[in-house]
C-alpha cells in the first residue's frame, strides 16, 4: 500500500480544512444536530490573556464510558495538565457508553460539588444541554473534548482533528487497501454518536468521488462502544455481505473487536480493515496481516489540550472566543477557532513500517 501518499493526502486536507468542519470529534449524531444556534456559551466579563493561571481548582473529566482504554489514556492526559498546573482532577463517568442518563447524573453531581471546570465527551450532543447550561451558570466552565455538544452548551470543544479531514482520509485509507473496487461496510459506536455520524457523513461524501465508482458501502452497523457487541456486528456484516471487501471501524473499541474477529477467522487478509485505532491494540494485528493500515491521533495529547483548556477557561484567560489564544504547556499555543472549536491537529496514519515507534 502506498501509505505515503495517503499521508500526503492527510496533510494537504488538512492545511485546507476549516475548523469549522471540526464540529465534532469522537462521538454522536448528525450534522444538523451540532448546528450553531447561538453560538459557544461565552463566559461573563472580557478574557484577559495575560490573567495569572489560577491554581487550586479543581477539574472534573467526564468521559463517555470510564474504563474504556481510549478514554483512560486520553483522561490521564487530561490529569498530566491539570496536575502541573497545580490544580486537582478527578474523573467520573458511566461504564456504559450509550448511558446518555447517567452523564447527566454525573454533570449535575459535579456542578453539585461546585467543581471549577468541566471537560466531558458528549454521548449525545443535546442530551446534556440543559444539565451544562446550569453548570455555566454556576460558574462552571465547560470544555468538551472528542464529542461535542450544541455550540451554546459549552465554552470550548477540544477536537481531536478535523472532522472532514478524518472522515476522507478513512475512506481513502480502505479503498486504497481494496483497490477502489468491492463493497465495504461500517463498524460505528452508538448510533447517536456525534462524531461517529459526522465521520460518516463525509464517509459518505467521499465516496462520490467518481475514482470510488466501483467502491459501494452496503451497510452501516452499530457496535455500541462495545467489545462483544463489536465483535458480533463485525461477523454478522460478512455473513450478510459474503463478498465483503472491507470495513471502516471509526471507533478505537469496534476496530479493535473487528481485528480479534477477522484475525481468527479465514478472512484475516481478504477482508481488509481500517479506521481509527491505537497502535497498542493493533500492534499485533498489523504485524500478524489482519490490519493494513489506520489512523488516529493521540488521545493522551487530546486529554491535555482539554485540561489546559479547562485551566485557561477557569482563569479568565480565554472565554472560548474564535482568535483567543491560550498557552498548553509543551504542546504549544493554541487558537480558538469558529464556534469555538480548538483543533488538536493531522491525524496520524499507522502501518508496519512505524507503528512500533508509538506506545499508546
Amino acid at each position: 500500500m502506498r501509505t505515503s501518499s495517503i499521508r500526503r493526502t492527510c496533510a494537504a486536507l488538512a492545511a485546507v480544512t476549516s475548523l469549522a468542519l471540526a464540529v465534532t470529534a469522537c462521538g454522536g449524531t448528525t450534522k444538523s444536530d451540532v448546528k450553531k444556534e447561538s453560538g459557544p456559551a461565552a463566559s461573563a466579563g472580557e478574557a484577559d490573556p495575560d490573567a495569572p493561571t489560577k491554581k487550586g481548582l479543581t477539574v472534573g473529566f467526564l468521559p463517555k464510558q470510564v474504563n474504556n482504554p481510549y478514554f483512560t489514556t486520553a483522561d490521564k492526559g487530561g490529569q498530566k495538565a491539570v496536575e502541573a498546573l497545580g490544580s486537582t482532577f478527578k474523573e467520573v463517568g458511566p461504564t456504559s457508553a450509550t448511558d446518555t442518563s447517567g452523564q447527566v447524573s454525573y454533570v449535575n453531581t459535579l456542578t453539585q460539588q461546585q467543581v471549577d471546570a468541566i471537560a466531558v465527551s458528549a454521548q449525545d450532543p443535546g442530551a446534556l444541554c440543559t444539565a451544562l447550561k446550569q453548570a455555566m451558570k454556576n460558574g462552571v466552565k465547560v470544555v468538551t473534548y472528542d464529542s461535542d455538544t450544541k455550540t451554546d452548551c459549552r465554552n470550548v470543544f477540544v477536537s481531536q482533528a478535523g472532522a472532514e479531514d478524518l472522515g476522507r482520509t478513512q475512506v481513502q485509507l480502505l479503498a486504497e487497501q481494496i483497490g477502489y473496487k468491492g463493497e465495504i461496510a461500517i463498524l460505528s459506536a452508538a448510533q447517536t454518536a456525534t462524531n461517529q455520524n459526522l465521520w460518516i457523513d463525509y464517509m459518505k461524501d467521499e465516496l462520490k468521488d467518481p475514482k470510488y465508482k466501483d467502491v459501494k458501502l452496503v451497510k452501516v452497523a452499530y457496535g455500541n462502544d462495545d467489545a462483544q457487541q463489536s465483535f458480533q456486528q463485525t461477523q454478522g456484516l460478512i455473513q450478510e455481505h459474503p463478498k465483503l471487501a472491507g470495513i471502516i471501524s471509526p471507533t478505537t473499541v469496534g476496530i479493535k473487536a473487528a481485528a480479534q474477529y477477522l484475525s481468527g477467522s479465514k478472512y484475516r487478509g481478504k477482508v481488509r480493515l481500517s479506521g481509527l485505532g491505537t497502535p497498542n491494540d493493533l500492534r499485533s494485528y498489523v504485524k500478524n496481516g489482519t490490519v493494513e493500515a489506520f489512523e488516529l491521533w493521540d488521545p493522551a495529547k487530546l486529554g491535555e489540550l482539554a485540561g489546559h483548556a479547562s485551566v485557561a477557561l477557569a482563569s479568565g484567560q480565554i472565554t472560548g472566543a474564535e482568535g483567543q489564544t491560550f498557552e498548553a504547556g509543551d504542546l504549544g499555543t493554541y487558537t480558538i477557532g469558529k464556534d469555538g472549536v480548538v483543533s488538536l491537529g493531522k491525524p496520524t496514519v499507522f502501518d508496519k513500517d512505524n507503528i512500533d515507534d508509538f506506545d499508546f
